[in-house]
């Protein structure tokens, strides 16, 4: 009974992939969080008065239904300890120039089991960067210099 348990996957095994113009480097980031991922539809209400009397109302019987709506992506959140690449920076310095029609990236984010095997993938299309943080710093700290960078999402999927 206990193997037909379909595995409960933890959040701290997952891999990011972006592939951006100009890098150097084999991998363009890993991350150590990822936060966002969100795909919602609208709720739209109708509301109609129908000639059926409801009670001692004189007038009709109010009838509200609920219907789907726009689908929504939401940005996502991409955070990294902060290395000297500058392959983020560069991305998000092109989009600000006015280039951000040919910078529009696709990615995919996929999470796995404890022995390594790729249980669940999202890909997302037509990312691009909205803002590039950096950690506050501080001379007495010794905590990972941190680099944030908020994405723009068009689609997102899961895929088999």
């Amino acid at each position: 009974m206990l193997n037909n348990f379909p595995e409960l996957l933890i959040n701290s095994r997952f891999y990011i992939e972006l592939k951006l113009d100009g890098s150097q480097e084999p991998v363009d980031a890993y991350f150590m969080e990822c936060k966002g991922f969100k795909h919602s539809q609208e709720v739209i209400e109708v509301c109609e008065v129908t000639p059926k009397k409801w009670g001692k109302a004189s007038s009709g019987y109010i009838v509200r239904t609920k219907v789907p709506g726009n689908v929504k992506t939401n940005n996502i959140t991409l955070r990294r300890g902060m290395t000297k690449s500058a392959t983020l920076w560069k991305w998000f310095e092109a989009v600000q120039e006015g280039n951000w029609a040919k910078q529009r990236r696709d990615g995919s984010l996929t999470i796995y089991n404890q022995a390594a095997n790729p249980q669940a993938r999202f890909e997302f299309q037509g990312a691009w960067p909205v803002s590039y943080i950096v950690s506050d710093l501080s001379s007495s700290g010794t905590d990972l210099e941190i680099e944030e960078m908020e994405i723009a999402i068009e689609i997102f999927k899961r895929q088999q």
